[in-house]
């Protein structure tokens, strides 16, 4: 069986182990168009990258429907490539780029979903706002909100470890972040902070049982990644 055969296999297989509401975000950074499109044909139709050259080319080979998000870290002197067009950023860690993107937004008028990035992993090399900074922004913005962005909710990245429970640990610290965040300042009714994307290929499930709502999937559905 090639690879192009087991795409569509493997995007079944993890489909069967998502809980209800989760929603599986293929991971295709390095990734072919080719293998995109066999994911694409077999239903998938939310798609992420990390590199915003390798982004804006697939965005013009594939079909249009597709929800493209990125996670990667953004520079704001890239955000206006992916403007026009990027369903949700999930790497926004500072007030300075949320500016950024809502001047984007602005100019293509259309209001552009983010996820605040939380950096708990025991890993220098990972990226993200602290507990701390991750309310000092949130106060910032509170007190001068920014047109046509909307912060839809947090994103991490546990750990790199097998450690079952200190990456379920890490979780649980999210979630409850996120629901702190949500009750000081998304309590309203209108509210949409409700998304919290948590766990990739080795660690999704562990992430849905402290409550991730997107889980970020690549070597699980494309195999080793293309460099």
């Amino acid at each position: 069986m090639n690879d192009l055969d087991s795409i569509a296999l493997a995007l079944k297989d993890v489909n069967a182990t998502l809980e209800k509401d989760v929603k599986l975000l293929a991971v295709s950074k390095t990734h072919p168009v080719d293998y995109i499109s066999v994911a694409y044909e077999a239903g998938q139709r939310d798609f992420a990258e990390n590199k915003v050259q390798e982004l804006q080319t697939k965005v013009d080979l594939l079909p249009k429907d597709i929800c493209w998000h990125f996670i990667g870290h953004l520079q704001t002197n890239k955000v206006k490539y992916i403007a026009p067009y990027i369903y949700l950023i999930h790497t926004v860690d500072s007030l300075r780029l949320m500016q950024v993107i809502s001047k984007e937004a602005v100019k293509n008028q259309r209001e552009i979903d983010i996820l605040l990035e939380l950096h708990v992993a025991k890993e220098a090399t990972k990226t993200g706002l602290s507990p701390e900074e991750l309310f000092q922004l949130l106060d910032d913005y509170s007190s001068e909100p920014l047109p046509n962005v909307r912060i839809r909710g947090l994103m991490t990245m546990a750990t790199n470890t097998d450690d079952e429970v200190q990456i379920g640990e890490e979780f649980a610290m999210v979630k409850s972040l996120f629901d702190e965040v949500k009750a000081k300042y998304f309590s309203s009714r209108d509210s949409c902070f409700d998304q919290l994307s948590m766990g990739m290929s080795n660690d999704y499930t562990i992430a849905m049982k402290h409550g991730s709502t997107i889980v970020r999937v690549g070597s699980k559905i494309f195999g080793n990644r293309y460099y």
